[in-house]
């Protein structure tokens, strides 16, 4: 009975309960944004493969 008493005032779960969250977050902004985080990426590999010719 010790052992579960003890499990539950562990607090290092805290920490993947916000990596959680965070990742949740992260997630949710990358899939609102996706087009224009695409075109975003797509215009910057078109510039460097325009510049990458001149060098």
């Amino acid at each position: 009975m010790g052992i579960i008493k003890e499990f539950i005032r562990d607090e290092d779960g805290i920490g993947v309960v916000e990596i959680i969250l965070i990742l949740v977050v992260l997630i949710s902004l990358v899939l609102i944004f996706k087009n224009k985080i695409t075109s975003l990426v797509n215009s910057i590999f078109s510039k460097i493969s325009k510049n990458a010719n001149q060098v």
